[in-house]
């Protein structure tokens, strides 16, 4: 998930993203207190993108350091917006509900719109490692 922010690229890779409710439509992601999104007011300009098995190399670069998180990684930027070119689907989310629970903060994010490309299958991360899904 990402954010524009004063001109650059803030975001993490989300480890878990749970849906929660069907109506209203929200979605469950845990930050770490210290995580400069979680206390952004640019959460309402926030896109998760879900990574496709076509996005396998964007993972591993994702999982570099905050400032050169998102070196040589296609973004789209729409009005504080960012997501993955490419991903597996986007969501277009605003804050609903924040929880503190131990060292995180739960956000529940109210999903306002999704776009999926059906022809990508999803990408699993599981034991510290990528894997594909078999048909």
């Amino acid at each position: 998930m990402a954010a524009e922010v004063r001109g650059q690229i803030l975001g993490m890779p989300a480890n878990s993203l749970v849906s929660v409710s069907l109506d209203p439509a929200l979605h469950s992601i845990p930050f770490a207190h210290i995580n400069h999104l979680a206390g952004s007011a640019h959460l309402a300009a926030l896109r998760i993108s879900v990574l496709g098995e076509q996005s396998e190399r964007v993972l591993n670069e994702l999982r570099d350091p905050g400032g050169s998180r998102f070196v040589g990684i296609e973004i789209d930027v729409d009005d504080g917006s960012a997501f993955v070119r490419g991903a597996l689907a986007r969501l277009v989310v605003e804050p609903h509900t924040a929880v503190e629970a131990a060292e995180r903060t739960l956000m529940l994010l109210e999903v306002l719109s999704v776009h999926r490309d059906e022809d990508q299958r999803p990408l699993v991360f599981f034991s510290s490692r990528t894997h594909r899904l078999r048909s």
